[in-house]
């Protein structure tokens, strides 16, 4: 891979930007911003990468991107590949066993599954040698002052960046310094849910589990042929637990009440959560902002329009919100203003679609009532006689311009596999 040598550009020439947030979306546009020239600082305030082994979705869209940027015959080579999604009733009796794309809408043969640690590893690797990363600290403070955005890190020390892009999730600690509280923007769908890792001693390989009741569900994710599974539990709840939210103590305990009787393997799966340090949780929610910049500063990704795992959009739309930022910036020759209101202009219809998926339905895969449920099993039944569900046209809505041209013979070759991480 040919790499832009930062001698050959004088650091007065290059714009500076600043991302906070080293997961998907702030690593994919440090990637295009470095090939369009820019001087690019990742803030991240955990003090290695996030890796996980629960899926994630790369569809439509964002298998572009990752082609664009030399990584798709890696994440093939990491595609898992879930053969068989299982709902089972109450009682444990299997309602209908069918193939995850007939409920997801996705493309047998195109698109990815892959661990979230795959493609987290692909991108740090993909740019950890162009751009400087500071692990272990976070933006305290942001002041813009007129002629760039002075930011003061929790580690110490003050610096002044032309840009500062939040990259930092739906609970965006960047979103709250420059547009304001979350709530502003938070919308709830009405469920929380959980998700943490535990062995695989349930003989599963490739495929999902799901049981429900009104209200509540349960699932095993089995990624391989590995001794790990990952449950994940899912509940109604009429208001955002806040105090859960904040606190990991609330967190389980609210998991234990809601789910203390429950059949299958519920019983085990809380078990499993008593002992495990690792527990994602979270409000099933979206963020709608009425824009994605203030003034040098914008936002990217979940923390601009989070969609929520009810659309399986949320790392697609953050590839494809980074190639598009970047791409707007380097259009507009790194003036800001013109570069950020390109960005949304061209960005916000393929991100309200998508978006919108959550009212095609998704959300009845989890019902709450008795009758809802007996709905959607019945229609789950009908739909198992399908081989696969035909592509949303939401996750193929946008057309990526071309790559800026001080990219263009930056990413048309693969990244040699010598230089990716070996898969987790």
């Amino acid at each position: 891979m040919t790499r832009i040598d930062p001698t050959e550009i004088r650091s007065k020439q290059r714009r500076t930007v600043l991302i906070s947030g080293a997961s998907i979306a702030g690593p994919a546009l440090a990637f295009w911003l470095n090939r369009a020239g820019f001087a690019v600082t990742v803030v991240e305030k955990a003090a290695t990468l996030r890796r996980g082994g629960y899926p994630i979705d790369v569809r439509g869209t964002a298998l572009e991107v990752v082609r664009r940027m030399g990584l798709l015959p890696y994440l093939r080579e990491a595609h898992i590949d879930l053969r068989r999604l299982t709902f089972l009733e109450g009682d444990g009796d299997t309602v209908a066993s069918l193939h995850p794309h007939a409920v997801s809408g996705g493309v047998a043969g195109q698109d990815l599954e892959v661990r979230r640690g795959d493609l987290t590893d692909a991108l740090y690797a993909a740019v950890r040698d162009d751009v400087e990363f500071m692990f272990h600290d976070s933006v305290a403070t942001l002041d813009q002052p007129g002629h760039g955005v002075d930011v003061t890190f929790r580690g110490g020390g003050t610096r002044t960046f032309d840009m500062v892009i939040g990259a930092d999730g739906a609970h965006s600690h960047t979103r709250e310094l420059a547009f304001g509280a979350e709530d502003l923007f938070h919308r709830y769908l009405g469920y929380c849910f959980a998700i943490f890792p535990l062995r695989n001693t349930f003989g599963l390989s490739h495929e999902t589990v799901m049981w429900n009741t009104p209200g509540r569900a349960a699932a095993l994710y089995a990624v391989g042929e590995t001794d790990e599974v990952h449950a994940f539990l899912n509940f109604a709840h009429p208001q955002p637990p806040y105090d859960a939210l904040r606190d990991e103590g609330s967190q389980r305990q609210l998991l234990t009440d809601v789910f203390a009787d429950g059949g299958w393997e519920v019983p085990g799966l809380l078990a499993a959560l008593r002992e495990t340090e690792d527990v994602f949780f979270d409000a099933v929610s979206q963020i709608r902002m009425p824009r994605w910049s203030s003034g040098r500063v914008a936002l990217v990704g979940d923390a601009a329009y989070a969609p929520s795992f009810l659309t399986g959009q949320g790392t697609s739309l953050a590839l494809v919100g980074a190639y598009m930022l970047a791409s707007s910036l380097a259009a507009a020759s790194g003036d800001h203003a013109a570069g950020f209101a390109a960005y949304e202009r061209d960005t916000r219809e393929f991100v309200t679609l998508n978006q919108e998926l959550v009212g095609e339905g998704d959300a009845t895969l989890f019902p709450t009532t008795p009758e809802a449920l007996k709905q959607r099993n019945d229609r789950l039944r009908k739909l198992s006689a399908l081989p696969s569900a035909e592509p949303r046209p939401a996750h193929s809505a946008l057309t990526l311009p071309e790559v800026p041209p001080m990219a263009c013979d930056q990413v048309q070759e693969p990244l040699h596999r010598s230089t990716l991480p070996p898969r987790t």
